[in-house]
């Protein structure tokens, strides 16, 4: 993910030997300088995170509407209509029906 941003603000960033050695030769694996590899991993870092706490904030969500109306979606369908669904991309198979929930006891 390439920032494009340019404010930028300079930082030391201590390593151990290791470490800055492993990053090298991934950098260079990459094609990149070791400061572009280490701001491109950094970018990388931020950009799960912010996609893990919308992931949490998005289940708690769907939880809570669980909870409130009573309905929801069985595993075991879920896991079959995934797996129906990658045949589908595979062109195995027709686009499998869409889930209907069910009431949660």
């Amino acid at each position: 993910m390439p920032i494009t941003s340019v404010a930028s603000k300079p930082t030391s960033l201590k390593l151990p030997a290791a470490l800055k050695t492993q990053l090298e030769n991934d950098a260079r694996s990459a094609g990149l300088s070791l400061h572009a590899f280490m701001v491109q991993t950094l970018a990388d870092s931020v950009r799960r995170t912010r996609l893990r706490e919308a992931f949490t904030r998005d289940s708690m969500t769907a939880l809570s509407d669980m909870k409130t109306s009573g309905s929801g979606y069985e595993l075991g369908n879920v896991r079959a209509y995934f797996s129906e669904l990658a045949s589908h991309r595979k062109g195995l198979q027709a686009k499998p029906r869409d889930l209907a929930p069910t009431q949660m006891s």
